[in-house]
This record gives C-alpha cells, sequence and structure tokens, in this order.
C-alpha cells in the first residue's frame, strides 16, 4: 500500500486514547495520515497528544454527548476542511460473568448507550462532511460476540449485534457516494478493557479460539487500516473477521 494514498487524510478515532483505537491511530499516522482521537479520559488524551506531536491531536469528550462531539468535529473542519476516515473504538464491556436475569438494566443501558448510541453520534456529526467531500472511510468495531452471542455478556453481545445491523443499513445507504462503512469484530484482543473482565469471562471467549490465542494490537491495526485506506474502495456493509478462526462466516 503506497503511503502517498493517504497524502493530507485526516482522521477521527473515537476511544483512540488507548486500546485498540490508539494503536489504530499510531499505524494510521505511520502513514502519514493525521489523527485526531476522541476520548473521556482527560490523561490518556494529553498522553496520547504528547505521542504523536503535530501528526495528531485529541478531545475530551464523551461519545454519548452530541454537542461535545459535533464541537469537536467542527474545530477539526475548521483546521484541516476534511474528515475522510472515522473509526468507531469507544466501548465498554459493562458487567460480565452474568446470565440474563441477573442483568442489570442501568448497566445494559450504559453499554448499549456508549456502544452502539455513541458510533451513530460520532457517525451523524462526520457523515456530512464526508458527503461534501465525495469521499469517506467509516470503521466501526463490532466484536465476534455480536455474530455469536457471548454467554455472560448480554449487553456487550446484543450492543455489538445492533453496530453490525447499523453497518449493514449504513453501507447501503451511503454506497455509491465514495463513502464506504464496515465493520470489525474481533475475537479476544489484549487491551486494557479485556484486563478488566473475570478471567473466566476470558477464558471462556479464549477456548472458543481454534487459534488458542488472543489477538494483538498489531494484527487489529494492520487489518483496521485496510478496512479504512483508499484501496478498499469496493467493500461496504460487511463486518470483517478478526478471530483466529473462530468466526468461518
Amino acid at each position: 500500500m503506497a503511503d502517498n494514498q493517504w497524502k493530507d487524510q485526516v482522521a477521527l478515532i473515537s476511544g483512540g486514547a488507548d486500546g485498540l483505537g490508539f494503536a489504530l491511530a499510531q499505524r494510521l499516522i505511520s502513514h502519514g495520515v493525521f489523527v485526531a482521537v476522541l476520548d473521556r479520559d482527560a490523561d490518556k488524551v494529553q498522553e496520547a497528544k504528547s505521542t504523536f506531536g503535530a501528526s495528531g491531536t485529541g478531545f475530551v469528550a464523551d461519545v454519548t454527548d452530541p454537542a461535545a462531539v459535533q464541537a469537536a468535529v467542527a474545530e477539526i473542519i475548521a483546521a484541516h476542511g476534511r474528515i475522510d476516515i472515522l473509526a468507531n473504538c469507544a466501548g465498554i464491556t459493562g458487567k460480565t460473568n452474568i446470565k440474563s436475569h441477573e442483568v442489570d438494566l442501568e448497566d445494559f443501558d450504559r453499554v448499549m448507550n456508549i456502544n452502539l448510541r455513541g458510533s451513530l453520534i460520532t457517525f451523524q456529526a462526520v457523515i456530512p462532511h464526508m458527503l461534501k467531500g465525495g469521499y469517506g472511510r467509516v470503521l466501526h468495531i463490532a466484536s465476534i460476540s455480536g455474530k455469536e452471542g457471548n454467554a455472560g455478556m448480554l449487553a456487550y453481545s446484543t450492543s455489538k449485534a445492533a453496530v453490525i445491523g447499523m453497518t449493514k443499513v449504513q453501507g447501503k445507504e451511503y454506497a455509491g457516494t465514495g463513502i464506504t462503512v464496515n465493520a470489525l469484530a474481533p475475537a479476544v484482543i489484549r487491551t486494557a478493557m479485556v484486563e478488566k473482565m473475570p478471567e473466566q469471562q476470558v477464558k471462556y471467549m479464549t477456548d472458543k479460539i481454534p487459534m488458542q490465542r488472543c489477538g494483538t494490537l498489531e494484527e487489529f491495526a494492520s487489518i483496521a487500516a485496510f478496512i479504512v485506506s483508499p484501496e478498499a474502495g469496493f467493500n461496504t456493509a460487511f463486518t470483517f473477521d478478526l478471530s483466529g478462526g473462530r468466526a468461518t462466516y
């Protein structure tokens, strides 16, 4: 992939100050993309900005707050005039290792609000600018649990299934505009979010992977960068696999 294909491109990554989003940010910067990360953790945003230097920036904002997201997008547009890439990496698992009748509805709503509604909010803020430019790459981070369902993870699995459904709709709606909308469904990737989960829950998920290991951040960043690259112009409304053989459909 020739780096000159990325010339002058600008990316916005939600949840980009840590974990999957930060790994993707670093990969895109290596290709010459200017990256803006959106995250609610002020300390991590500052650390990311220090790491990026002149190649990126960061905004402290909650993806569930439309006004905060719109303000960040407006600032990016004012400075750069464009947003070519949107990657929605912000997400939480919520309470896990519990059965459905034990699910706390407040926790369920919080997971759905961040994982699904947050992705829609950032999409709605960015898409008008992509339409104006006649080009865009949108990536929603889903999960293998959104395809298959993970026992003990009702809220998370449901939210990621909804993200996959949203991707199918949006990919079809904007096909032909120069904008692609895809999702990526990882199995277990060792991130801070996974480290906070009960080990029994992580073992349950890892045992289902034929490769018998977690994916790496480098493997995630590699396929995610392809999905949002100029080369991936004929892929849309699709959910890519990153599951070590767990998903075969």
